[in-house]
């Protein structure tokens, strides 16, 4: 899943070590606490080596369980996750929503109300162990502290909606289609949480003859602009984070090399 995910080229792979790349296939259930755990290990090597771990990407639910900790929820019995599977089908996603905001109106407020796969973890540990996932998550402890540099990088709403179209477009033009064809030749199916993410979702509708291919196009540009709002909001309420234009990249570089030095001068002391 290279081209759809956004993945690093190959110069650029070789411009600068990367982790965590190339790491499970599209049939692994990769969750956000084998993220967690990856992502400690490669921290640590990277520290070991006298160099600084960067994390870079946009999805915010990983970013912050990584830094300010993810609990350790108990296993929910499979009977659990398939009462929820058939009431998806029979009740519909409007209701379980619905029924999370009733009991976990924290965790229902950070998510969209057609994110199925949130909603059903939500109502999953709800059900399952009688506790809110919300109280769970505010009793854990990250990896992250007061010296931890956050920088989000912010332009004009047109402009990123432009870029977001032109992105799609390189994309298609990158072989995204074969991609995808290529991936239900191999075998994998929707039923995938890996073929559930933007591109693959709307692609996956071409191939069934749902929808035309400028249609599924049409879809993945608006899908990846609601995305990005919702990744601006969510974002937003992380107020340690420092917000720049892309372009100002000596303002970019001179934070950093400030924060640098102030990491630098508390460990002398």
């Amino acid at each position: 899943m290279d081209v759809g995910s956004g993945k690093p080229s190959k110069d650029e792979l070789a411009s600068v070590p990367h982790h965590l790349i190339d790491i499970v296939d599209p049939d692994y259930d990769f969750s956000v606490g084998d993220f967690c755990r990856l992502a400690f290990r490669s921290s640590m090597d990277i520290l070991s080596k006298d160099r600084l771990p960067l994390f870079v990407g946009g999805t915010g639910l990983y970013i912050d369980s990584f830094f300010k900790g993810i609990s350790d929820i108990p296993e929910v019995a499979e009977e659990v996750r398939e009462e929820l599977k058939k009431d998806l089908t029979d009740r519909g996603i409007n209701v379980l929503y619905d029924e999370l905001q009733k009991h976990d109106p924290g965790f229902a407020s950070r998510i969209h109300t057609r994110d199925v796969q949130r909603i059903l973890r939500g109502l999953e540990v709800w059900r399952g162990t009688g506790k809110a996932i919300s109280e769970y998550y505010s009793t854990s402890k990250g990896h992250g502290s007061e010296d931890t540099l956050y920088i989000g990088l912010n332009i004009e709403r047109s402009a990123l909606y432009d870029r977001i179209n032109q992105r799609v477009d390189v994309m298609i033009k990158s072989g995204l289609v074969d991609e995808v064809h290529h991936l239900l030749e191999m075998g994998y199916n929707r039923g995938l949480k890996s073929l559930k993410s933007i591109g693959y979702e709307e692609l996956l509708c071409y191939f069934e003859k749902r929808i035309s291919l400028n249609d599924a196009i049409a879809e993945i540009k608006k899908n990846t602009r609601h995305y990005a709002k919702r990744q601006l909001t969510w974002f937003r309420r992380n107020k340690n984070i420092i917000w720049f234009n892309p372009a100002d990249k000596g303002m970019i570089t001179e934070c950093i090399e400030e924060w640098m030095y102030n990491i630098n001068s508390k460990s002398k002391e």
